[in-house]
């Protein structure tokens, strides 16, 4: 078994779209991905999971309907299952995600970005 590390700069530097998820990792049964972020993502919830957000570079918020977390580099947000939310980033973003694989990143399967492995 050949075992490597993930250099995530490494990894943000190989893409340039914008809310395309890109998976650098597994860790039991979850996808480790790597995002940038531009605009504003459609508003949506996961039924069943959590989502975590942790800012690598730029600055982002978290809408919810009731607040908006503002989060910037280091800092991390989990929306708890069920809750609706909206990234929005201002400047291009850099994050860090982890969700159960197979997660829809709007919430639903028919709307959600296809995830691959980079």
């Amino acid at each position: 078994m050949h075992l490597t590390k993930v250099n995530l700069a490494d990894k943000l530097s190989k893409f340039s779209e914008h809310w395309s998820p890109k998976i650098v990792a597994n860790y039991n049964g979850n996808d480790v991905m790597v995002i940038k972020v531009q605009g504003e993502f459609v508003w949506h919830s996961h039924a069943e999971t959590d989502d975590l957000f942790l800012v690598l570079s730029g600055e982002i918020d978290i809408e919810l309907r009731d607040q908006t977390i503002t989060l910037g580099v280091g800092e991390m947000f989990v929306v708890p299952a069920g809750v609706e939310h909206r990234p929005v980033a201002k400047q291009e973003a850099h994050l860090l995600l982890i969700e159960p694989s197979g997660t829809p990143n709007t919430g639903n399967v028919k709307t959600a970005a296809s995830k691959v492995i980079i």
